[in-house]
């Protein structure tokens, strides 16, 4: 069922989600709040329930209770067109998944013909666009398997935002990266936030965090531990746990 919004409300309201398999519980009542071209990041240890928050933003996981709203849509009422929601949500995963035998241009371009049932033309102008946004104006014609790990991420990239989401899913973009590479992806997370795209990350990348975010949530064994601006987090984070993992993650990838 969807409703009536206006602009004052939240883009994104997350209730009391709780998620679990089997007996491993994943999400535990989980609830937070994203406003338009707000930038949250979802920070902790593996299997703290990150990933799996995402899915269920976009309906690749089903809740087992709360709800999720995204502007007018509930994405957790069975009834909701899941197709319509993912017009609303771009995803950039861990692992690329661009179509080897398309070249960069149609990887970006396949979604707004198919999908959004655009011409030719108006589709091309589109995706050029987009992976000019990206730094990428020079690599139309290439084929994933020309391009670097960072460059076709940033493909990835630019082939979510060609669809024109409300709000964009980074799950750990720059995880299968080589550590030289990461820095190119980073720098158009951090040109889209400046630019007023909402976004919600899972990242280990605490430079992005710190520097880009407007809110960081800590979670542990799928319940948040701590939520707040990332300066709170970072210099005077509340709880001991908290503190333990920034420093633990913060030394890792310094060293």
């Amino acid at each position: 069922m969807n409703e009536a919004t206006n602009d004052t409300d939240p883009l994104l309201s997350v209730e009391s989600v709780s998620k679990s398999y089997g007996d491993e519980q994943v999400l535990s009542d989980v609830s937070f709040e994203m406003d338009r071209s707000d930038v949250t990041v979802l920070m902790g240890p593996s299997g703290s329930g990150k990933s799996t928050m995402l899915r269920c933003v976009n309906r690749l996981t089903e809740v087992d209770s709360g709800e999720i709203r995204l502007g007018d849509m509930v994405v957790t009422d069975p009834s909701t067109n899941v197709d319509e929601l993912r017009r609303s949500v771009g995803m950039v995963f861990q692992d690329i998944n661009l179509f080897a035998h398309l070249t960069a241009l149609l990887n970006v371009t396949l979604g707004l013909r198919k999908v959004r049932g655009m011409d030719a033309e108006t589709a091309r102008s589109l995706g050029v666009e987009h992976l000019e946004r990206v730094g990428l104006g020079d690599q139309l014609d290439s084929y994933p398997g020309e391009l670097s790990g960072g460059q076709k991420q940033r493909v990835g990239i630019a082939r979510a935002l060609a669809m024109e989401p409300e709000l964009m899913l980074f799950d750990e973009p720059t995880s299968a990266l080589d550590p030289e590479l990461i820095g190119e992806v980073v720098e158009v997370m951090r040109d889209l936030a400046a630019g007023g795209t909402t976004m919600l990350v899972v990242t280990h990348e605490m430079g992005f965090a710190r520097e880009a975010a407007t809110d960081a949530i800590f979670l542990e064994d799928g319940r948040i531990v701590e939520d707040g601006p990332p300066e709170q987090l970072f210099e005077n984070p509340q709880k001991d746990r908290t503190a333990q993992f920034l420093e633990r993650i913060t030394s890792m990838y310094d060293s």
